[in-house]
């Protein structure tokens, strides 16, 4: 809730100014160190992680609307590859798809097969080809009639329209160097939700501030910048769940910030469990032992080495309907051994809840299992992890998940305006002329602050920063800034 700031900053400065040494503006003597200094020192830092910061969540949220509506973008655009003309009564082999889709784009070699998700889906054929380096070419079949209905340049499963978008909210398509500004929002939106609902929560001006109603609803009575700040904080308190977890999430796989969550599942053994390929009585290959057998999307056709060849569609249907007779249902993916010792990977690819994430290694010689894995079996840390991921991305609860992040971004969105609303609507004000904006918090409130809060405080900020490095970089610079600036003020005053 940037710049929700529950007192102005022009009468805080200006009573600080002028009352006495060890007195307040009330005329009262002070201790000068107090538990109120940590609620004028959050004030200082809402207000400054608001002005700085809310352009970047601005971003964001407008970034993350438009990739919210990817799935109706993607039927809409790409209609003609995803939906069959006609919903069959039973579906062909995948072997004979396969064909078909080879027969039309025998370019690189067959990666992997995903099933239909819904009846009226089409099947998709995944081809690795070297050209197109970590993006994959799809060839979508009719799985009623085993006909070609196009082919799109994938990413990771990605249609074009969602991998730009998806790149868009995540990089601005700047690459590495992009990401930065969707880790700054991330890493200080919870900052400011927290901050702001203890603004909100903790004022305590009038019986209204402290009833149910006072907090959730804005006093449409109040006039100025109190109604600007009463909508402001009120919409920050009923989104405020949504924003933490899209802070939350967000982070997670951040670049900096996701690199020390990767360390806390290292120590906590949170990964989702690894499937075992090789196959029973089999040696791994020397480059590989001891590593990952599980045959990736696009894991031929690279480093110069020949081609292998494309595995017999009859496998396929094999190891589908080994994986079938165990259990998996739903829509599965399907990947050929990296290897001859290593089976096939079929795997369920199921993101709406109740998920199905399990999967198997197949033996499609002995047509039996020989490993698998099951969502059951995951430790919380990973299942937290996914369902996370899943919910930012809005695919969890389908068409709910969708509308609520469509909501929390365009409440965001109104939060914003609001903020740099009241900064405006502060601004002190003359019969000759007025200032632009409003005026900063009072400085030194750090100064304020009782000595318990500062031997917790920092080490605890410290810890914060090294866990949230991004975080930790910009509230250094806000700190640098506030010194020059307070510099450069005492220099004029002089």
């Amino acid at each position: 809730m940037s710049s929700a700031i529950d007192q102005d900053p022009q009468r805080t400065a200006s009573a600080m100014e002028a009352a006495p040494t060890g007195q307040s503006s009330a005329g009262q003597p002070t201790a000068g160190r107090s538990w109120q200094g940590i609620r004028a020192l959050l004030v200082r830092l809402h207000f400054y992680a608001g002005v700085f910061v809310a352009p970047f969540l601005l971003v964001a949220a407008l970034t993350g609307l438009a990739y919210t509506f990817a799935p109706q973008l993607d039927q809409l655009v790409y209609g003609d590859q995803l939906r069959v003309a006609q919903v069959g009564d039973q579906p062909r082999p995948l072997s004979e798809q396969i064909a078909a889709a080879r027969a039309a784009h025998p370019e690189g070699t067959l990666s992997s097969v995903i099933t239909p998700a819904e009846p009226e889906d089409t099947t998709r054929v995944v081809l690795s080809v070297p050209e197109l380096g970590e993006k994959q070419r799809t060839v979508f079949v009719d799985p009623y009639t085993a006909k070609v209905r196009g082919e799109l340049t994938t990413s990771w499963g990605s249609t074009p329209l969602t991998t730009w978008l998806g790149d868009l909210h995540k990089n601005l398509q700047l690459g590495e160097t992009g990401r930065l500004y969707s880790e700054v929002a991330a890493s200080w939106l919870w900052v400011l939700v927290a901050g702001g609902l203890v603004l909100w929560l903790g004022r305590s001006r009038g019986r209204r501030a402290k009833s149910a109603r006072g907090v959730l609803l804005p006093d449409r009575t109040a006039r100025g910048v109190r109604r600007t700040r009463g909508f402001h904080a009120a919409t920050g308190v009923w989104l405020a769940l949504g924003l933490l977890f899209l802070s939350a999430t967000g982070l997670t796989w951040s670049q900096y910030s996701g690199e020390r969550f990767g360390q806390l599942l290292d120590a906590a053994k949170g990964h989702a469990p690894k499937l075992d390929t090789l196959l029973p009585g089999a040696q791994p290959p020397a480059e590989e032992a001891g590593g990952e057998h599980a045959g990736h999307a696009g894991h031929g056709g690279h480093g110069g080495h020949a081609e292998p060849a494309d595995p017999d569609p009859a496998a396929f249907d094999a190891a589908l309907a080994t994986a079938r007779r165990t259990g998996l249902g739903g829509t599965v993916q399907l990947t050929p051994p990296a290897d001859a010792s290593s089976a096939w990977v079929v795997a369920q690819k199921d993101n709406v809840w109740p998920v199905h994430y399990d999967q198997v290694a197949v033996d499609i010689a002995k047509g039996e299992v020989t490993a698998h894995t099951h969502w059951a079996d995951y430790p919380l840390l990973a299942k937290l992890t996914k369902l996370g991921v899943q919910g930012h991305m809005g695919v969890l609860f389908g068409i709910a998940n969708q509308i609520v992040l469509a909501a929390v971004a365009l409440g965001l969105i109104l939060i914003t305006f609001w903020g740099y609303r009241m900064w405006w609507q502060r601004r002190p004000t003359r019969e000759d002329r007025s200032a632009l904006l409003g005026k900063a918090p009072a400085r030194g409130t750090w100064r304020r602050l009782p000595l318990p809060a500062l031997v917790i405080g920092i080490p605890a900020v410290a810890a914060l920063c090294w866990a949230l490095p991004v975080l930790g970089c910009t509230l250094l610079a806000f700190l640098a800034v506030d010194v020059i600036v307070g510099l450069v003020r005492r220099g004029r005053t002089a």
